[in-house]
């Protein structure tokens, strides 16, 4: 994010609180409940493909008003159903039809294609003429210049392209790249009207009582020159089963997980799903999964590190896919303008005229100061699942290039701590995950100067040393993983003596550019739970301070104690709780065996899930103090779906049973079950090359573990 960008987040009004999402590969729809896509003030409302809104008007009237809205739906994460009615109206005879006797259902998928089928049934005892307008336009404006983003200068909207079936909207960027918006009906429209971005469609149609009439639509981003000459009926059709058996097969590939809580196991459902939509396919550069819609739907190193980590239990593919694709852009010069440096894992990877045209430096952009050690975490907890010798052999090169960009070029000032410092003059101020201008404090709310050293950082990087040193010597180099043994050692003692803070019993936010403390007190010292860096009593001190009433909102983890003068439970970064932050100090609490604290922390983001869509935790929300029967508060412009607060759910449901890969097997430690359930099963977990499938039941006030069925020679050693 630039902080050009922020715009957008200080105008939420811009913003539709409600919309829905569809996204299939590089293609997503965000549209008002309703299906809509309004023009004026509308926010992220579009058809989006490689950056850009490729439709930014799409609107239905019937006998020139809007529908009455009655329900929409998203099934299974790829195929929307939205149900509309009519509104009174007159015939030009005089004659009333009444409201509600005209039913629209719309369904919708994406594949290459937005692809839609409209059904028109007329519960009239007579036949119903009608005119049905469809109102379309785009704007082909950047992402950048959707979330708030001001350009000098645009391209030129081009002239409509009238075909005998539909239109194509076209645009000429100022990269001279022509983009074009393929618009399709069947049967063809009654007549086409336009001008450069815009377009009215009329159909004239007769309704027989009690018939189903169908209208087809296909907006294609880009589609070329060439028409197809498949029917769009026959497309959508045929589209509908392709995405289905897509989908069935990721479900069977991946783990499958059950409670005695329906509730829950929709949970489940809907992130299992929706981790599948936000996977990208790039050419030549492989598959990875997009960071979230409707601003980040593209590649980010951290999110997609993140989110693969938490997903290990749920399909070790996504970290396959995370690590090879991130390997292929890894850094390999200095680079200014991008950030970048040897070794240095991307923040994110951008396709947009405005990349294009230098505008911003997403080419990719490299501005992140943990991506790199999440690589190696990754890596090596991937290892620890798969036991895929093959995957560390083709990740060697990468990860002693992630060593080297940590040795040589993440220490700027050369004290042993990893800190970052803004080199372009369009990238982030902020390069931790709380990126917004804004996000790192002092008390007094001064913003720090660089360059910064942040507490969660350090742990991140003592963590990865000691990855790096395990992987390195299953790798044979023994002397390299002595070294970094001993690096990480030492980083410990100086960690526990420059970050400690004792009056708080909690951890420093961070050093500044003159090695001052921020004492600030945020989540992020949370986060160092999880790599063991503490000793066990201070990491218990940490735990329950966490857990104290000006972090802990009720719901979850704030980013910011209620305490700091820079503390608003709506912002982005400093009180608002976000799902990843808390599933990510989850870990670290089952780390330390923080039980209690595990507990109540995952009682509160499950009791906040019915008040969100699809039992879905969004990206973030408000830090309000939880109060009666009321639900957490909405962040406006949070992004639904995110794929690490969709991971967190397989984070925590790991965390909670205790499960934990190690040398010699699958360890189950104390397990507690999720929030509202009593029975919990797990089929076709993937462990190194063996299934299992387990079962955790409440007896008698205590959580019993079993195997159900293993195939394979993997130990499971189950602690009491």
């Amino acid at each position: 994010m630039l902080d050009t960008e922020l715009d957008l987040r200080h105008n939420p009004c811009a913003i539709e609180p409600a919309t829905e999402v569809l996204k299939e590969g590089g293609i997503f729809l965000v549209s008002l409940p309703d299906g809509s896509v309004i023009q004026r003030d509308n926010g992220s409302l579009g058809l989006y493909y490689n950056d850009t809104r490729y439709l930014s008007h799409l609107e239905l009237q019937v006998a020139g008003q809007r529908p009455i809205f009655l329900s929409s739906s998203i099934r299974d994460s790829h195929f929307a159903q939205i149900e509309l009615t009519n509104p009174v109206f007159n015939l030009p005879d005089g004659t009333v039809i009444p409201a509600q006797t005209i039913h629209l259902r719309q369904l919708r998928l994406i594949k290459d294609a937005l692809f839609q089928r409209l059904r028109l049934i007329n519960f009239n005892p007579f036949p119903v003429k009608l005119l049905l307008h469809f109102n379309l336009a785009a704007d082909f404006r950047d992402i950048f210049e959707v979330r708030g983003s001001q350009r000098r200068r645009r391209g030129e909207l081009l002239p409509v392209e009238v075909r005998r079936q539909g239109l194509v909207l076209a645009y000429r960027g100022l990269d001279n790249l022509l983009r074009t918006t393929g618009i399709t009906f069947e049967p063809a429209p009654t007549s086409i009207t336009g001008r450069p971005g815009q377009a009215e469609i009329t159909f004239a149609l007769v309704l027989p009582p009690q018939k189903k009439l169908y209208l087809h639509l296909k907006i294609e981003p880009d589609p070329g020159n060439i028409s197809s000459r498949n029917k769009i009926s026959d497309l959508f059709s045929a589209t509908t089963i392709e995405q289905a058996t897509a989908y069935h097969q990721w479900q069977r590939e991946s783990t499958r997980i059950w409670t005695d809580n329906s509730f829950i196991n929709a949970m489940f459902q809907t992130a299992v799903t929706d981790l599948k939509a936000l996977q990208i396919d790039y050419p030549g550069a492989g598959r990875i999964i997009a960071a979230g819609i409707p601003w980040y739907t593209a590649p980010f190193g951290r999110d997609s590190l993140i989110t693969s980590w938490q997903a290990l239990i749920l399909n070790p593919a996504l970290a396959h896919q995370a690590l090879r694709f991130l390997a292929r852009y890894q850094g390999q010069k200095v680079d200014r303008w991008r950030e970048e440096r040897p070794g240095k894992i991307l923040h994110e990877l951008r396709h947009g005229e405005m990349t294009s045209c230098r505008e911003v430096p997403h080419s990719p952009y490299y501005g992140s100061i943990d991506a790199t050690l999440w690589f190696i975490i990754l890596l090596g907890a991937t290892y620890r699942w798969t036991r895929d010798d093959a995957l560390l052999r083709e990740m060697a090169i990468p990860l002693r290039n992630c060593l080297r960009w940590c040795l040589d070029y993440g220490d700027l000032d050369g004290d042993g701590y990893l800190e970052y410092q803004r080199e372009s003059p369009a990238g982030l101020a902020n390069q931790g995950w709380k990126d917004s201008w804004d996000a790192v404090v002092d008390r007094e709310g001064r913003l720090a100067e660089g360059p910064v050293a942040l507490v969660e950082v350090q742990a991140y990087y003592y963590l990865a040393l000691n990855e790096a040193a395990h992987l390195l010597a299953i790798l044979g180099d023994e002397l390299t993983a002595a070294d970094l043994k001993r690096r990480a050692r030492e980083l410990r003692e100086r960690f526990n003596q420059d970050f400690w803070l004792e009056n708080e019993g909690y951890l420093i936010f961070a050093l500044d550019g003159r090695k001052r403390p921020l004492t600030t007190l945020v989540s992020n010292g949370g986060q160092a739970l999880f790599t063991g860096i503490l000793p066990l009593e201070r990491a218990r001190r940490v735990a329950r301070r966490l857990l104290a009433g000006d972090f802990y909102s009720g719901w979850g983890i704030r980013t910011m104690s209620k305490k700091e003068r820079a503390y608003n439970p709506m912002s982005y970064h400093n009180g608002s709780v976000w799902p990843h932050d808390n599933a990510i100090i989850a870990a670290g609490l089952r780390r330390y065996q923080c039980l209690e604290e595990l507990s109540r922390l995952a009682a509160g983001l499950f009791a906040a899930s019915p008040h969100f869509n699809y039992r879905r935790w969004p990206e973030l929300f408000c830090g309000f103090t939880r109060r009666g029967l009321s639900g957490p508060v909405r962040y406006p412009v949070a992004c639904d779906p995110q794929a690490w607060a969709i991971g967190s759910l397989f984070s925590f449901f790991q965390h909670l049973l205790g499960l934990k890969l190690g040398e010699h097997g699958l360890f189950i430690s104390r397990p507690l079950l999720l929030p509202g359930t009593s029975r919990v099963e797990i089929r076709n977990l993937a462990v190194a090359d063996s299934r299992l499938d387990l079962a955790f039941e409440e007896k008698e006030g205590r959580v019993l573990a079993s195997v159900l069925k293993k195939e394979g020679d993997l130990k499971v050693i189950i602690e009491a």
